[in-house]
This record gives C-alpha cells, sequence and structure tokens, in this order.
C-alpha cells in the first residue's frame, strides 16, 4: 500500500488508517504533532491520513494545520463550525467531526498536546491485528503514577471505582485519549452528547466489540495550556452526571442488527449474503 493519501476524494477502503486529534489553540504543537505522526506511521508503509479537528480555535491553529498540506496531503483540517465565541464544542464534538470525516479502516485517537506518543500507534496497531481485537485501549497508568499528585491520583481512583459500580466498566485509564478502533465502532458513539468522549471504550464493549487494553507512553504538555477542564467543578461532578446520563442510556439500548429475508424465487437468483452487525 502506498504511504499517505493524496486524493481528497478517495474511496474509504483505499485507507487503512484515520488518524483523529482535536486541538483548540494548539498552534505550538501543530508541527511537532504532525511532524511525530509522519516519523510514526510513514515507515509502515500504510495508508493512511491525519485529519486535525479544529474546535474553536482563536489563535494560528487552523492555520498552522493547512501550511503542512502542500507538502504532506495526508494531512487534513476539519474546522469546527457553530462554536461558542472563543471556546470549542468540546473533546466529544471534535470526535463525533473527525470520525465522521475519516476514510479509513481503523481509527486512532490522539490529544493535540503532545502529552501522547504517536510511536505508541505502530504497537497498538500491531496488538489489535495478533488478539484480533476490535479496539485497543492505552493506559498510561504505570507512567502516571510517578508524577502526579496525591491528590490527582485519589481523583482517579475514585473515578474508577464509581464507573466500575456503575457501568461495569473495568478499563484502567479512560481518560487516555490514545487508542485504535475499528471505524464501525467510532460511527456507532453518541458522541453528539457532551462529555461521552470518557467512555468510548465502555461503549464500545457494551455494543458488543472486543476492547483490550496497551500500556502507552505519556508525556509533559509541550505548549499551551489544558483546554477541556480539570478539577471538581470542572470535571469530577459533571463526569459523575455523565456516569448516570451513560447507564441510563445503555440500560435504553436496544439491539438494532438485522438482515433481508427474501421469497424462494428471489434466493434462486441471489447468492449475496445477509449483512450482520453488532447489537
Amino acid at each position: 500500500m502506498r504511504t499517505g493519501q493524496s486524493e481528497p476524494e478517495a474511496d474509504a477502503q483505499e485507507i487503512l488508517l484515520s488518524v483523529v486529534a482535536p486541538a483548540h489553540n494548539e498552534q505550538d504543537n501543530i508541527d511537532p504533532l504532525i511532524e511525530e505522526v509522519s516519523s510514526a506511521l510513514e515507515p509502515l508503509g500504510i495508508s493512511f491520513e491525519f485529519i486535525i479537528v479544529d474546535d474553536g480555535s482563536t489563535d494560528a491553529t487552523r492555520e498552522s494545520i493547512i501550511a503542512h498540506q502542500s507538502k504532506r496531503p495526508w494531512v487534513r483540517c476539519i474546522a469546527m463550525t457553530n462554536t461558542p465565541k472563543g471556546k470549542g464544542n468540546g473533546q466529544s464534538a471534535a470526535f463525533h467531526a473527525g470520525f465522521r470525516a475519516a476514510r479509513g479502516q481503523l481509527i486512532a485517537l490522539l490529544d493535540a498536546d503532545l502529552q501522547n506518543d504517536p510511536a505508541d500507534i505502530p504497537k497498538m496497531l500491531d496488538l489489535l491485528n495478533k488478539k484480533s481485537a476490535d479496539f485497543v485501549q492505552g493506559d498510561r497508568s504505570a507512567v502516571r503514577k510517578q508524577g502526579d499528585s496525591s491528590i490527582r491520583l485519589f481523583g482517579s481512583w475514585v473515578g474508577r471505582t464509581f464507573r466500575r459500580a456503575l457501568l461495569g466498566d473495568t478499563i484502567t485509564d479512560t481518560g487516555c485519549s490514545l487508542r485504535v478502533m475499528k471505524r464501525e465502532i467510532a460511527l456507532q458513539l453518541p458522541l453528539e452528547l457532551r462529555g461521552m468522549h470518557r467512555f468510548i471504550p465502555a461503549t464500545a464493549r457494551h455494543l458488543g466489540y472486543t476492547v483490550i487494553e496497551m500500556p502507552v507512553n505519556h508525556r509533559h504538555r509541550h505548549a499551551g495550556e489544558p483546554k477541556y477542564g480539570m478539577g471538581i467543578t470542572k470535571r469530577a461532578l459533571p463526569g459523575l452526571v455523565d456516569l448516570f446520563a451513560v447507564r441510563y442510556m445503555r440500560n435504553r439500548r436496544r439491539p438494532v442488527s438485522s438482515e433481508e429475508h427474501r421469497s424462494s424465487a428471489k434466493e434462486a437468483t441471489t447468492t449475496s449474503e445477509p449483512e450482520h452487525t453488532h447489537a
């Protein structure tokens, strides 16, 4: 397969991997981010694209992305519309937009702040194939324990405890955006709802997909400031409310798979098999 992708209208089946990263005011991180994705994926010789979702940036984030497109046609810029003045619509909405723009058979997720390491993506792809899994979730816990404060570690423990109790979610590090999944999973996630990005692996499992975990690297932010909320009022309490909302939606979810049945006359002239989807 050829490296990168030069035709915007290319069929999704021609691209193996779409990497999606939401970005809000990350102008100083864009250049090294694209360089690292290039270094990680181009040696693989696979077809890929890198979609950076500009989520209401007020700096030169968008211009920085577009500047790379002449030499790297696999770089794409998706700009969120209808964002609040000076703000973005959030990670869930940005991922939602990026997934629908993605054309790859597989989708990898990254944060644009360089805390995730693109060099982990090839290892995740390899593990996905070796384990015949549908989804590989990154786990930063071993690395983060070395640098996080006791308060933050306690907060993470509380969050995991509530998720396990309310959702049966045993994922170690749901806060890690670094993950690889089949495209069909990404398109079923209800990410138009705020905060749902925190429940991506749990939702994938509930949809019937195989989710496995892999230790990944974690780095300090390269430049800029956190954009999507920290602390009790911005993250902990809304996260608890979201837990109950996700539990409600999970209990209300019903299988939507189907198959077509035909008359015997039509069956005699038809060789196609019925399509099946995950419930």
